[in-house]
């Protein structure tokens, strides 16, 4: 299993979890669930409930990686496989994203 920590303004907004290839996790952090001021991350991902299952990477963080020649170019130079979207993710969208979201990989035991 792979984690990511999901921040929104350097504001840790929740936990983004791969389980394996077909089940992917995302829970709101308790507090910034809790907190009426603090927006959802997407619009896909409201704040209606605290946690979403999926069979594929959510659409909101596979819209943050590179297309084309520019996924290839990262991919061959971080040495990740090019199906690997969320090892992609957790490699490129840690500092300079277009947007408010970042990303941080964490370790789960």
């Amino acid at each position: 299993m792979r984690a990511l920590e999901i921040y929104r303004n350097g504001i840790l907004a929740g936990i983004l979890k791969e389980e394996n290839r077909r089940h992917y996790i995302f829970r709101y952090d308790d507090q910034y669930f809790k907190d009426s001021n603090m927006p959802p991350i997407s619009l896909t991902l409201p704040k209606t409930q605290q946690e979403y299952s999926n069979t594929f990477l959510f659409p909101f963080f596979s819209n943050m990686l590179s297309e084309g020649v520019n996924r290839k170019l990262q991919c061959t130079q971080l040495k990740i496989d090019e199906d690997d979207d969320f090892g992609l993710l957790a490699a490129t969208a840690q500092y300079d994203t277009i947007g408010a979201i970042t990303v941080k990989p964490i370790s789960v035991q």
